[in-house]
């Protein structure tokens, strides 16, 4: 009796946190889902592979996915999906749900951010028409990542679904075979004032800056003619810049949370980072990337430098710094020598 009361309260916990999730809003779902991709895109030997993206019919992003379970498992999750249409646009996101289950022994509670690349017309159409089975109505396998991963994987020639996953709990590798995905009608009446299908009463602003990010990352004429041209790199673009610098403070907020009084102030970000709308300086950025660098390379620091909340924010903090030398034509110099020449 004893064992199935604490079995009940590992579930009952689970579920909290799962309405804890849902209860963020649908406003708060489409932040932290441009947040989810722009670091899924950003870290270097880890990012989804832009030629993906450029193929894509459908992108599903869904924050912090809740798992739970003591021999079986639930996940819960809401998140937005994102169209393209047959001229290569985005649609604004719509609002989903995600629910499955797995049996295994396993136990805690696990947050995962998951995206799902769907890379054919049917399996989109499927998911926008009603109630959808990963692995069931279409089928699915773990995507390739890296700046070099090959889009042309027997993996992915077979699948229709492409899943990208990443986790900060208990939990890693699982499959999301069997999960179902769902159009949350109730959501997206909230959200955009009118229903599902119907032309938005209103467009709130970070709908419109994920549908346009989503485009700088894959733009409408490789999505067309990729076959035939190789695919540049992408245009960094400021919103692509101040995607990065928003996750780089999420991540770097994580690290923070782990480090003890005296090494805080020696790891913070520089204050324009922190700030929207703002670069530090060439001088600060330098510096910050440095002792980054130097507790990376230091064996007196190799479990802080194994830690992921550390790893994570180095790496995004190295892209940061690739996307403002190329986002700036100028040469970014030291002062020039002084003039000893006498008059």
């Amino acid at each position: 009796m004893h064992r199935f009361w604490i079995l009940a309260a590992i579930l009952g916990l689970g579920l909290s946190a799962g309405d804890t999730v849902s209860a963020h809003g649908p406003a708060e779902t489409v932040v932290e889902a441009e947040q989810v991709l722009s670091e899924l895109v950003a870290i270097p030997g880890k990012q989804i592979p832009h030629r993906l993206l450029e193929d894509a019919q459908g992108i599903v992003v869904i924050p912090n996915v809740i798992k739970i379970g003591f021999v079986a498992g639930a996940r819960r999750g809401h998140g937005v999906v994102l169209v393209r249409d047959h001229d290569g646009e985005w649609s604004l996101p719509q609002f989903l749900t995600l629910t499955g289950g797995s049996v295994g022994w396993q136990a805690g509670i696990q947050g995962t951010d998951v995206v799902l690349i769907f890379t054919t017309r049917k399996g989109v159409e499927g998911l926008m028409n009603g109630k959808f089975t990963v692995g069931v109505d279409a089928s699915v396998s773990a995507g390739p990542v890296g700046r070099e991963a090959a889009a042309g994987t027997d993996a992915t020639l077979r699948s229709e679904i492409l899943s990208y996953s990443r986790s900060r709990g208990l939990f890693v590798g699982a499959s999301l075979e069997g999960t179902a995905l769902e159009i949350d009608h109730e959501a997206h009446a909230f959200y955009y004032g009118t229903p599902t299908g119907t032309l938005p009463r209103r467009v709130p602003v970070a709908a419109s800056e994920l549908r346009h990010f989503l485009s700088d990352l894959s733009p409408k004429n490789l999505a067309t003619h990729a076959a035939a041209n190789p695919a540049p790199a992408p245009v960094v673009s400021p919103r692509m810049i101040e995607g990065l610098r928003r996750s780089l403070n999420r991540n770097s907020d994580q690290l923070q949370a782990i480090l003890s009084p005296e090494w805080r102030p020696y790891l913070t970000l520089p204050k324009e980072l922190q700030q929207p709308g703002t670069s530090p300086s060439t001088e600060s950025l330098t510096q910050i990337l440095g002792r980054f660098t130097e507790v990376s390379q230091s064996p007196d620091y190799r479990r802080l430098a194994q830690r992921p909340e550390f790893q994570t924010t180095f790496e995004l903090l190295r892209e940061y710094e690739r996307a403002i030398v190329a986002s700036n034509p100028t040469l970014q110099l030291p002062p020039p020598p002084k003039d000893v020449r006498r008059e």
